[in-house]
């Protein structure tokens, strides 16, 4: 028997548990379904088709004892990350930008909003970027009117801060 090889360096990164509370809500109402319908219903499944005998040759039974798998699998990473959730509130001090706050700036005279948040909710067609973001990163801590420069692969890129909120 051949033992697969890992590449340590292919990992896949751990959820950020920092999280806006609408952000918690949602995927609770994510843990509570998987618990209420989709567990159930293919224990059910599994149940019913292991009825059938025969383990080895029952693909559909190894096809349901796999989404089970993926069911568990899903809400052992959801209790996990509520075990360690941060929620993210607004901050009061609009002084400088910090992760829950709107970030109004300036690049290449064209003027944009973003959302400082943490990775699990940041998405960029949205406006909204991760804390951990070359962006987020460069932004945090700065105040209206400091410009920040992000470094990309294809060239440096400058941001100037209008307005926080």
């Amino acid at each position: 028997m051949q033992v697969p090889k890992r590449r340590y360096d292919k990992v896949a990164p751990k959820a950020d548990p920092r999280m806006t509370e609408e952000r918690f809500l949602e995927l609770q109402k994510k843990l509570e379904r998987l618990l209420k319908v989709a567990r159930p219903r293919a224990i059910r499944e599994v149940s019913r088709l292991a009825e059938l005998g025969d383990f080895s040759e029952n693909a559909e039974y190894q096809i349901a004892k796999g989404k089970l798998r993926g069911i568990n699998a899903r809400i052992n990473e959801y209790e996990h990350l509520f075990r360690q959730v941060e929620i993210i509130k607004t901050p009061v001090n609009k002084d400088n930008v910090q992760i829950g706050h709107k970030v109004t700036v300036e690049t290449d005279g064209k003027i944009r909003v973003y959302t400082i948040l943490g990775s699990s909710e940041s998405d960029p067609f949205l406006g909204i970027i991760s804390r951990n973001a070359p962006l987020g990163v460069a932004l945090l801590g700065k105040g209206v009117g400091e410009i920040v420069s992000v470094v990309t692969p294809i060239k440096k890129v400058e941001y100037k801060i209008i307005n926080i909120e």
